[in-house]
């Protein structure tokens, strides 16, 4: 239990090092799935499905044969990774014990060698959500503190990109404020050259630059930035 325990710790700390480089969405994935095969000692693949358009489709895999026993899910819209996103509870099972259920899943993956599979929920907002899969070459169908691992394993990942998302989504607002007010200045400065050239108020200035931003079908900003800019430089 002591090993189990330090390899989970391991795998979360692997985890939060990737989210604390900001690195994009498609590589968190990637190492989303490695560190769970850390994380649950009897597994030896592992994938990430996202739900997209009530869809699924696989983000990241740590081995292209788990690729294609979701391809396998995906195709008949049914098993143990879809069962996991839609009801939100763990699904640990072996391949025998799958077989009434899911046949088609069960043919492709038996094909590929695997033989026990463990999927939990993945939830993180109204953006994202799926499941993290597991798979095991052996026919133990996993053990009840393998999932119970697992489950400790995605509510970090979902903590993280949770947070993730929050300071991506806070640093497109930034950028777009301060967009916004270096925009507004650049008008600003525009308008007031109009002024003081032409002796008129700021209603008319603002007008002028409209109408030829409206005529020369170019944006507000460029136009005020090309005045300034060549008023500037005379």
């Amino acid at each position: 239990m002591s090993e189990e325990i330090d390899e989970l710790a391991e795998a979360m700390h692997g985890l939060t090092r990737a989210l604390e480089d900001d690195r994009l969405e498609p590589v968190l994935f990637e190492v989303i799935s490695a560190e769970a095969v850390r994380a649950v000692p009897d597994a030896d693949m592992a994938s990430v499905t996202v739900i997209r358009s009530g869809k699924g489709e696989t983000a990241a895999t740590t081995d292209p044969r788990a690729e294609q026993a979701d391809a396998a899910q995906y195709a008949a819209g049914e098993g143990p990774c879809l069962e996991a996103a839609e009801t939100g509870e763990i699904v640990r099972l072996s391949l025998p014990a799958a077989d009434r259920r899911w046949p088609e899943f069960t043919d492709v993956a038996a094909d590929l060698g695997i033989g026990s599979y463990l999927a939990a929920p993945l939830r993180v907002d109204e953006e994202l959500s799926g499941a993290l899969n597991l798979f095991g070459f052996g026919d133990h169908g996993f053990r009840e503190l393998d999932g119970q691992l697992l489950k400790v394993y995605v509510t970090m990942v979902a903590f993280g990109l949770r947070t993730h998302h929050r300071y991506r989504d806070a640093r497109a607002r930034a950028e777009q404020l301060e967009h916004a007010m270096q925009t507004r200045a650049v008008i600003e400065q525009a308008k007031g050259m109009l002024m003081a050239i032409h002796r008129i108020n700021a209603n008319e200035a603002m007008q002028r630059l409209v109408v030829e931003s409206q005529t020369t079908n170019t944006k507000l900003r460029d136009i005020a930035t090309r005045f300034v800019t060549t008023v500037s430089d005379r």
